[in-house]
């Protein structure tokens, strides 16, 4: 797999332009469509440890973690689809895809950090059975969720997400990036240059104004994740 040249990671699939669901096959389908570097998912795991791909810890007023996966299938999408599950999610963003990551987010919790990392355990076995590891990067705000994945594979892509670990601190647990609001990166400009420094990877979210993706790209983030991947790929044309 070749990566796209781009740091335009599309947050919850390029829904927002085509009026998709967010963390839809479709939104999905766009985002590889596109040409993204990257499109970015979040998963939760039901009461009969399903995972689904869904951001919010409620379907449509149902809380994830304590609904069997069956009673969540009463609901759709805005377009018609089921709530999707991994399987099928990463199923289908490995079809006709040879440059989009796929960015795995597994959701912290809300009823352990124990059950947290037992959902990441989960996820990365999935990757491996669809061997889907060459195209997943796993994202959390939970940082046990991603020193569970690195107890299973050393060497597996995590990025941390929560904005209050160093780039000295992430290098020192093995994780790759520091995935933060781009107001992290400002209020600590110097983490920018240290992570060069320290070889992490560089991503910032989620970044929406025309203001916003320019600092990004002046300050040569590696990925940007927005719900703008068009007009980013646009401020790209310029450079």
């Amino acid at each position: 797999m070749s990566f796209a040249k781009n740091p335009v990671v599309a947050h919850r699939g390029a829904f927002k332009a085509k009026t998709l669901p967010e963390n839809s096959i479709a939104g999905l389908r766009s985002a590889i469509g596109m040409h993204c570097t990257g499109s970015e998912f979040d998963v939760w795991m039901t009461a009969d440890d399903s995972l689904v791909v869904n951001h919010d810890p409620k379907f449509h007023e149902l809380p994830i973690e304590q609904t069997k996966y069956a009673d969540l299938l009463q609901f759709t999408l805005s377009n018609g689809e089921k709530i999707p599950t991994l399987h099928e999610y990463l199923s289908e963003g490995l079809k006709n895809n040879k440059e989009t990551r796929l960015v795995l987010e597994i959701k912290p919790s809300t009823i352990s950090k124990e059950r947290g990392r037992i959902v990441a355990e989960k996820a990365w076995k999935q990757v491996q059975a669809l061997k889907a590891s060459y195209a997943t990067t796993y994202i959390s705000f939970d940082l046990g969720i991603l020193t569970r994945i690195l107890e299973l594979e050393p060497k597996a892509p995590t990025q941390y997400l929560n904005g209050d670990k160093t780039p000295e601190e992430l290098k020192a647990l093995g994780i790759i990036g520091a995935d933060y609001h781009f107001s992290i990166f400002k209020k600590n400009p110097d983490w920018i240059e240290s992570a060069r420094k320290n070889g992490i990877i560089l991503n910032t979210w989620t970044v929406n104004s025309k203001e916003d993706l320019q600092w990004a790209l002046d300050n040569r983030f590696d990925f940007i994740t927005t719900n703008e991947p068009e007009l980013l790929f646009e401020l790209l044309k310029g450079r």
